[in-house]
């Protein structure tokens, strides 16, 4: 028998970029592939040089907040950080006052 030394990389990959090497398996689509780009959300309140935001503004609360009463993140909102800090605020302001709920069930 004779022992062949294999070269450096791991078991049932490859180098070359070409993806698996086992016979039947396929390469996982890339999230570029799949998506195309993703446009960059915008802030809202930058947009319209909103600096201080108004917890009796209930129209704009609302869609801040999930149905189940929740703060939505900078990331579904698309909001920057500095007036993502603003909304935090001002919804707590507007729950302790009651003009939104803490939570729905």
């Amino acid at each position: 028998m004779v022992y062949i030394k294999r070269e450096t990389g791991r078991r049932g990959s490859r180098d070359d970029g070409r993806g698996p090497a086992k016979p039947g398996a396929r390469r996982r689509p890339r999230r570029d592939d799949l998506e195309g780009r993703m446009r960059r959300k915008t802030c809202r309140f930058c947009e319209e040089k909103i600096n201080v935001l108004d917890y009796k503004d209930l129209k704009r609360m609302e869609r801040l907040v999930s149905e189940r009463g929740k703060i939505l993140s900078r990331r579904v909102t698309g909001t920057c950080a500095r007036h993502q800090r603003c909304v935090v605020e001002a919804v707590k302001r507007a729950r302790f006052i009651a003009l939104l709920p803490f939570l729905k069930k």
